[in-house]
């Protein structure tokens, strides 16, 4: 059985052990699918490198639709890593996104989804990196899972240590502006890792077309766990 096979049947033997990562009430509130994909021809490099242009984009697409969230993302080839040259380094660039974009506005509270406790976290203080990020570790009945929330506010590093405990639906940080999260309109950018590779602090969050297979096995669709509902799509 897979990794991701065992993920999907603890979540759904334990329904009641996983919690939100944002507050959003399916009742009443409404996801858009955000499409940051190669192919969209609405949205422009020119605004794109612009980040007070990218944000007004994303802020106006949420406005019509009338969504509380934007949000998508994984494994989607995008073209909006091609203005950062930390998407450009080695032979072959990189434009597949591996976790799940929430985009929403700067200071929302962010939620550990399962107990866990923190593997490590640091401030990826480069342009178009994470920002502030924090990893917590989860045991599963015995399957080991990583969680990434990047892209933070640099204050929800504040008192962290490693070992730390959090509950299930405990706030763990804050979304961070465009100032400190790594130059980005203010958007949660979750992911989900078997194994962290001896990595702390920081795991590639977009990785090159001939890695996606490889990334796949170790990084499952984190909407195992949001379990969020079908997105508006204009």
């Amino acid at each position: 059985m897979s990794a991701s096979v065992q993920l999907a049947a603890f979540v759904k033997a334990h329904p009641h052990t996983v919690s939100k990562v944002v507050d959003f009430n399916p009742a009443t509130d409404k996801l858009y699918q955000l499409d940051l994909t190669i192919g969209n021809k609405d949205l422009d490099a020119a605004t794109i490198a612009d980040k007070s242009r990218f944000g007004q984009w994303v802020n106006e697409k949420l406005a019509a639709n009338h969504c509380k969230y934007g949000v998508g993302g994984y494994m989607e080839n995008r073209n909006i890593y091609a203005h950062s040259k930390l998407f450009n380094e080695g032979p072959v660039p990189r434009r597949h996104h591996l976790g799940v974009d929430i985009w929403g506005r700067a200071g929302i509270p962010i939620y550990s989804p399962l107990k866990g406790k923190v593997h490590s976290y640091q401030d990826n203080d480069n342009q178009g990196d994470y920002g502030p990020t924090i990893i917590l570790e989860h045991d599963l009945d015995g399957l080991k899972l990583y969680s990434l929330y990047g892209h933070l506010s640099r204050k929800s590093l504040d008192g962290l240590s490693e070992g730390l405990i959090f509950e299930p639906g405990e706030q763990i940080a804050t979304l961070g502006d465009t100032n400190e999260n790594g130059n980005w309109p203010p958007h949660l950018h979750f992911q989900l890792m078997f194994d962290m590779e001896g990595k702390t602090g920081d795991y590639p969050g977009v990785c090159s077309l001939d890695e996606k297979e490889k990334y796949r096995k170790n990084i499952p669709d984190p909407q195992l766990l949001l379990q969020f509902p079908k997105a508006v799509n204009a």
